[in-house]
């Protein structure tokens, strides 16, 4: 059985992680887990599950777990863990990564931003614990590659949906409502991650993953749009081969396949039905109609603290959009004017990418100020 730590409980990923668990007790159990808020459903998933161990990081006392950040941390290099699930959002993800791989862990790793930000730092550790992608797309090339991430390939072919604007020019979604931008077409995610589809940042996020992950050259990093969500990303080999890997929408799987590896096991996913007809298509992601996905990509070749400022920035500017202080539009010029205004330097510590997050933080507030709509 493998034993289980959880961070991130109460989030959409963390939601599917106990899913997977409650289907499979005989091979899975949660020993430890943890939440940032979210208090009543925190204790809902406590009195379930049952973990030996619980932290709300920001709750108030309670018997029933303990508190603060450090706790949680400490969570990540327990020694009966078999398994880290990192399913948390946002910065944070990267120092329950960091003490899991330094502690020798395996890490499951579904919070975008570690690699993102702190790719320099996590990669390194990856020999001495290890890390298992659980993003659709990294998951899916991970496979393509024998789940083998240093096997060799000639391109990297990450598919996108479009997101919810999919074929509309981007200077004609300055008007657009958060209701608007939180409908995606074939994906039910968090509010955050839906928007970063719809304006593909997450995309350009996944393109710097990949050059981490798989030690990538960006010029070998392609995106296409697949907007059925059923090719989950491609890899292309010397000779011209391609494999894809396939499957209704879902993330029960890549996150199950993070817990189960190396086996596979029965998944409650919605099989392929080959006996009606299906159609897959592909078409040319066309860059100047998604202005956050090119800068994203400028960045990632850019190196250093500026994919950091990128995430800070971005996130301080989606939920400007979502509580209606900003346009749409706006979060490309949130996210640009605080890339200009926060020097960019080389990694050299978490102590600084936690420093740079909160400066670009700052200073992106600071830019919404003469964009906010009231």
């Amino acid at each position: 059985m493998k034993r289980i730590v959880l961070i991130g409980s109460t989030g959409s990923i963390g939601r599917q992680v106990l899913s997977v668990v409650r289907a499979h007790t005989d091979e899975f159990k949660i020993i430890a887990m943890a939440a940032n808020s979210s208090k009543e459903l925190f204790l809902r998933q406590i009195a379930e599950v049952k973990p030996r161990y619980a932290v709300l990081i920001s709750g108030g006392p309670c018997e029933s777990y303990s508190t603060g950040e450090q706790a949680a941390k400490d969570l990540c290099a327990l020694p009966e863990a078999d398994i880290i699930f990192v399913a948390c959002s946002g910065f944070a993800g990267l120092k329950y990564t960091l003490a899991g791989l330094a502690a020798g862990k395996r890490i499951a790793l579904a919070n975008k931003e570690t690699l993102v930000c702190g790719g320099e730092l996590v990669m390194p550790l990856v020999k001495k614990g290890g890390l298992i992608p659980v993003d659709s797309e990294h998951s899916a090339i991970w496979q393509c590659l024998n789940f083998d991430a240093s096997s060799p390939f000639k391109n990297i072919i990450i598919t996108a949906s479009g997101g919810t604007f999919r074929g509309r020019k981007w200077e004609t979604l300055k008007d657009v409502t958060p209701e608007q931008a939180l409908a995606h077409p074939t994906w039910n995610m968090g509010k955050k991650i839906t928007i970063d589809s719809a304006t593909l940042l997450n995309k350009g996020y996944e393109v710097i993953e990949a050059h981490h992950l798989y030690g990538a050259a960006y010029a070998a990093i392609k995106t296409v749009i697949q907007p059925q969500s059923i090719v989950h990303s491609m890899v292309e080999f010397e000779d011209g081969a391609i494999m894809a890997q396939l499957s209704n929408p879902t993330m029960e799987l890549p996150i199950q396949l993070a817990l189960t590896y190396p086996e596979r096991l029965s998944c409650n996913v919605k099989p392929m039905d080959f006996t009606q007809a299906l159609s897959i298509n592909f078409e040319p992601l066309i860059r100047r109609d998604y202005p956050c996905y090119d800068l994203a990509l400028t960045c990632g070749e850019q190196g250093g603290t500026a994919p950091a400022i990128l995430n800070a920035a971005a996130e301080i500017a989606v939920w400007a959009f979502l509580q209606g202080k900003l346009a749409f539009t706006d979060i490309y010029s949130i996210v640009f004017e605080t890339l200009s205004k926060i020097p960019h330097e080389e990694v050299t510590s978490y102590g600084q990418l936690e420093a740079v997050d909160g400066a670009a933080r700052c200073a992106a507030q600071d830019a919404i100020r003469k964009y906010i709509k009231y």
